[in-house]
């Protein structure tokens, strides 16, 4: 069976997928409960610190690679994996925003690619995260329907944005729209 060249390069190395899955489903629903909001604030904080600075990092050229070139370390990534899925699992997120950092700089794949892989893997991750924390009660039903539904109609707009806009610019918006979650939550946390 031929491979797509789409953005699942980081599915197909099934290993890291699984472990991100497993840690984030398991964390989700256990961990994630022991912790004081304060406390998942500051792994949240830490994740989103770490993943601003990645996006602020130089990439080299990592968008001129053919899709089916693309080629990846599977073990660091089943690390890095694991670690991710501990600190979304935590904090209760589905973690593309410190997945795409990680994907662009230090396992190098393409911007594109990258936002196609992480999209895979966070809506396939939050189906567990979401069961972890509905049945620990930690859902507000009408804010979540609201945002399924901005994002039903918002996401469509997205993609097609993005299909048409500078792979650099792409990179710059996310490492933007990172940075004033980081500042967000920084700023809850100290003051």
């Amino acid at each position: 069976m031929e491979e797509k060249k789409s953005g699942y390069h980081f599915y197909r190395g099934y290993i890291p997928y699984r472990f991100y899955w497993i840690l984030h489903v398991r964390n989700g629903r256990y961990w994630g409960i022991d912790y004081t909001e304060s406390g998942i604030n500051f792994v949240y904080g830490v994740l989103a610190f770490i993943a601003v600075v990645m996006m602020f990092l130089p990439k080299k050229e990592i968008d001129e690679i053919p899709l089916d070139q693309v080629k990846f370390n599977k073990w660091l990534a089943a690390v890095l994996a694991l670690i991710v899925g501990i600190g979304a699992g935590i904090v209760g997120a589905a973690g593309a925003f410190i997945l795409v950092p990680i994907m662009l700089v230090v396992l190098k794949i393409p911007t594109r690619m990258t936002i196609a892989t992480s999209l895979a893997i966070t809506f396939i991750s939050s189906i567990g995260a979401t069961v972890g924390k509905i049945t620990t009660g930690q859902v507000e039903y009408y804010p979540a329907l609201i945002m399924v539904v901005a994002s039903l109609i918002a996401s469509p707009l997205g993609a097609n944005f993005g299909k048409k806009i500078n792979t650099k610019i792409l990179q710059w918006i996310l490492a933007l729209l990172i940075l004033a979650t980081s500042i967000k939550i920084w700023s809850d946390i100290l003051f």
